[in-house]
């Protein structure tokens, strides 16, 4: 009876953003058992992506107030769902995606062998057709390599997508972590998953990272650009975590990297500009570019365009200007929803559409 939460768990969570397609060994099973008890697993596929009291979600699943309200807290505190405070100070649960959400979630409760259950399923989850919609994540400048004359809506700078926020919290890249696990990865900075708002209640609440000012966010940011590290937001206007993000330990830009056009991948407004005649030659750039856009030929570098991402940490360190960003063709036209909840809906309702899913 138990083995059936699991495979309806399964089929809940492919329902989702992101997805979780089955794998071909059964690793997809294995890894839902280590993270959630039968009793865990039997509630969660009650949960949706609109948030929910527990009255609401112990009537779906047949328990009473108080054994829902249990459950439902401890599976929050063990990153397996989402928990926020409403205006009238009650708790609201919302199921979220394997990626991004659960797996995030676990950055606190990281061990070797969830490590090891999590990668036995990526290597041999089934590959299904890709779905067109907008992604969950996507990459932005660092805000010093926008140039004055050069437009960008609020959403598209660093600085300017903080401005509307009051709670701030930061927490260990998992990616990092788990690269660290491994013997592998790199010495980048740790403490690099910004939150705001109600997600950085939660990571606080849960703890999963630790409250702090917007200062101390802009002191991570600039060890960011320092460490190279390619700022990746939530595809939302209003957001919720910026990640810093490298290419040995990401799994984003893991992907892009070994993609044959990373440009043509990912998604963002600019690109990178390259007067070869300014260039003098010094490599910084190869050194900054985590997409390897750059080539030593000599006494000058070659820009391969079709592999940046526009993240910008090139420009701001090239000592010749020989670097700039524009702005890509009727990229001003691209919509973002204006919150991670819309997103999530967004993502899941074309995924339904493509008739992947039931």
């Amino acid at each position: 009876m138990d083995s059936r939460y699991y495979s309806d768990l399964a089929e809940h969570l492919d329902r989702l953003p992101g997805g979780f397609p089955p794998s071909e060994t059964g690793a997809e099973i294995r890894l839902l058992e280590r993270l959630f008890t039968p009793e865990e697993a039997a509630l969660a596929i009650h949960l949706t992506l609109e948030r929910e009291g527990v009255e609401v979600i112990a009537g779906k699943a047949g328990l009473s107030v108080e054994d829902a309200g249990l459950r439902l807290a401890g599976m929050a505190h063990k990153g397996l769902i989402f928990s926020a405070l409403a205006e009238d100070g009650s708790i609201r649960y919302q199921a979220v995606p394997f990626v991004v959400g659960i797996w995030e979630f676990q950055v606190n409760r990281l061990t070797e062998g969830l490590v090891r259950d999590v990668n036995d399923y990526w290597n041999t989850m089934k590959r299904t057709r890709p779905v067109r919609t907008i992604p969950q994540m996507r990459t932005i400048p660092i805000g010093e390599s926008i140039e004055p004359h050069l437009e960008a809506y609020p959403h598209e700078h660093v600085v300017r997508l903080l401005e509307g926020q009051d709670r701030f919290a930061v927490a260990p890249c998992i990616c990092r972590l788990e690269a660290k696990m491994e013997g592998e990865g790199c010495d980048a900075l740790e403490e690099a998953c910004l939150m705001f708002g109600d997600w950085a209640d939660y990571y606080v609440r849960e703890g999963k990272g630790r409250s702090i000012d917007r200062s101390e966010v802009l002191e991570i940011l600039a060890k960011a650009d320092a460490d190279n590290l390619v700022l990746q937001p939530s595809n939302s206007r209003d957001v919720v975590a910026i990640c810093c993000c490298c290419s040995c330990c990401c799994g984003v830009l893991k992907r892009l990297i070994r993609h044959p056009k990373p440009a043509n991948a990912v998604f963002s407004p600019f690109a990178v500009k390259f007067d070869r005649d300014q260039c003098i030659g010094c490599g910084v750039c190869i050194e900054r570019c985590r997409m390897d856009a750059f080539t030593d030929t000599g006494d000058k570098v070659e820009f391969d365009p079709i592999r940046c991402i526009g993240c910008g940490l090139c420009v701001t360190t090239c000592p010749a200007g020989a670097l700039t960003l524009f702005r890509k063709p009727d990229t001003g036209r691209i919509r973002i929803p204006d919150t991670i909840d819309d997103t999530w809906r967004e993502i899941a309702e074309a995924r339904k559409k493509a008739s992947l899913l039931p």
